[in-house]
């Protein structure tokens, strides 16, 4: 059943008849995410601009018992911000404010639909360091980010949002507003609800503000590249460095059809004469860092890699961190399908992992392109398919659902910074299991009694 026009009506009234758009012309980019094969049209797309609306918005939502599913940039690649039938679409792209940066205290205040970028950008012209680096992270929003806990490049070292979120401002289904969360680098008084929030994919509440914690920028860093001709070697190497107690900021690898494709696309000057190519950034310290990179050459060198570059200068780093960021849009001139995945695994069992994934691209005659962020675990099987093609996509289901049971099995887990969503549900309870499933649910119900924020996604 589609909106009705006391409802539309309404939302016109709250946030201006040009904030609110219904013609299946203007719904159509807001009826798919990032996520391939998956596309639903909503009943309305509102943009709000203070959290007055978000809250009058979603109070009206929660009373008409209205599906709400809140959308940045739409970057997300687990269908976590693809409309339900006939919902409303909160979008908060124009919710884009840097509110504060604090050098006293270290922390910059922000509403939701400011790109990752620009946070970094304020950062670094105020002699600071926001860590977080999603691939998406030109165009994806800091809402988006917080909602789904992105990772990014520099995890293995610096960690995910999680660890850079000090407050958030919410909404929660019936439009109360909470703070949670303060400046204090301490604070243990009563349950930390904000990192309830923190990951919770809009099935919680709607993120306002943001409240991020900065760091000082690294006085130095070098960045270098390692080709290896097997693709074991490359892992082997990985855990070498790890266990030689170097924790490089970046610790990327790309496998040979994503090198060829990244070259083909970028025109970088990558090495095409490898299996593997593992790209390593260490920072800190100009003393450490010297010693940090002379470290893991040696140990790219002892498991046998057949060249290692150092990039002589900032434009060199910046374009070879760019063939990794630039791998999923390479991959994606392919073929007309690309699903990217982020299944993770302990570093002790990457090798294994990735041999996991090469068998079975050979078991159900697949394109599977791999890179990812090595050095967490977290690998990026990229499917290279046409989803017109119902045979091949039943495979491609199939060789997933083996993917993510081998992770399960290594010790590893089913997402490691895409999220849930639409696209993983099924895949979460043989992950979590029964308490945990249980305990989602009944916080869920206690938050959002009448379901209406965003429904459908990471578990029914």
């Amino acid at each position: 059943m589609s909106l009705s026009k006391v409802i539309l009506t309404e939302l016109r009234r709250l946030v201006g008849s040009e904030s609110v758009l219904t013609e299946p012309e203007d719904l159509i980019p807001y009826s798919f995410d990032g996520t391939a094969a998956l596309q639903q049209m909503p009943g309305c797309v509102v943009f709000t601009t203070t959290t007055e609306q978000v809250a009058a918005v979603l109070k009206l939502a929660n009373q008409e018992k209205v599906a709400v599913v809140t959308r940045g940039s739409g970057t997300g690649l687990s269908g976590g911000s693809l409309p339900s039938q006939d919902c409303i679409v909160l979008c908060t792209v124009r919710m884009e404010k840097i509110l504060e940066l604090d050098r006293a205290n270290l922390t910059l205040l922000t509403e939701p639909g400011v790109t990752t970028l620009n946070i970094a950008d304020a950062a670094s012209a105020a002699g600071l360091f926001y860590p977080p680096d999603p691939g998406s992270m030109k165009i994806s929003t800091i809402g988006g980010n917080v909602a789904e806990n992105s990772g990014g490049l520099r995890g293995l070292k610096y960690g995910v949002t999680r660890n850079y979120v000090m407050g958030l401002e919410v909404v929660l289904p019936d439009g109360e507003v909470m703070w949670l969360g303060n400046k204090c680098v301490k604070d243990v008084a009563g349950y930390s609800l904000k990192d309830l929030f923190i990951g919770s994919e809009g099935t919680l509440g709607v993120i306002t503000k943001i409240l991020l914690r900065l760091i000082p920028k690294p006085a130095a860093k070098k960045t270098m590249v390692a080709t290896f001709s097997r693709m074991d070697q490359a892992a082997e190497a990985v855990s070498a460095i790890i266990a030689a107690q170097v924790i490089p900021c970046t610790l990327e690898f790309l496998d040979r059809m994503t090198i060829h494709c990244v070259e083909d696309y970028a025109k970088i000057g990558l090495p095409l004469d490898c299996e593997a190519l593992l790209l390593m950034e260490t920072d800190g310290h100009p003393a450490v860092v010297a010693e940090e990179a002379a470290q893991m050459e040696k140990c790219c060198r002892a498991c046998g890699c057949l060249e290692v570059r150092v990039a002589k200068d900032e434009a060199e780093a910046n374009q070879l961190a760019s063939a990794r960021r630039s791998a999923f849009s390479a991959l994606a001139r392919v073929a007309p399908t690309t699903i990217l995945e982020d299944a993770t695994v302990p570093r002790s069992e990457l090798a294994r992992m990735i041999r996991f994934v090469e068998a079975l691209a050979k078991k159900y005659q697949l394109r599977i392109g791999t890179f990812g962020h090595m050095g967490d675990g977290n690998l990026h099987p990229t499917f290279l398919t046409d989803e017109r093609n119902q045979d091949e996509m039943h495979r491609v289901e199939e060789a997933f659902k083996e993917i993510f049971d081998e992770a399960i099995r290594l010790g590893g887990t089913i997402t490691g910074e895409h999220g849930v969503g639409l696209a993983k549900k099924s895949f979460l309870p043989k992950f979590a299991g029964d308490a945990q499933m249980r305990v989602m649910r009944e916080l869920r119900k206690a938050l959002d009694p009448n379901g209406v924020l965003n429904p459908g996604k990471m578990f029914d």
